[in-house]
């Protein structure tokens, strides 16, 4: 089961193992509140990517579409989420504000899909 939360909500026990999935470290967020087993920023979209998005849905299809694409090229980077999806609840960690356009719902789903 791979699920997605915010790095500004608590840790809890249903996480599993969790991953922060952004290039940016979350603001004011410290690093012992997180609670993550890693910080995988390259499976993050690449910054062209995230400033052409900018969080803007009108813009989500194309953005998954482009994500998409980068991830394919970044195939050994996906191994720790497989790796610790097959032992159990994966939690991807993001930043943003939008809790349904951001790229941890997008690697979710490419995961999900592959």
């Amino acid at each position: 089961m791979i699920r997605t939360k915010r790095a500004y909500e608590p840790p809890t026990a249903e996480d599993g193992t969790r991953f922060l999935v952004d290039r940016i470290w979350p603001r004011g967020v410290k690093k012992e509140a997180l609670d993550i087993e890693g910080w995988l920023k390259q499976v993050a979209p690449s910054d062209d990517l995230r400033r052409w998005f900018g969080h803007d849905p009108e813009k989500w299809d194309e953005f998954r579409e482009r994500y998409f694409a980068e991830l394919e090229s970044k195939q050994e980077a996906l191994d720790p989420l497989r790796d610790a999806a097959e032992q159990g609840t994966v939690t991807l960690v993001y930043g943003a504000k939008d809790t349904e356009h951001n790229n941890a719902v997008a690697l979710k789903a490419f995961l999900e899909e592959g």
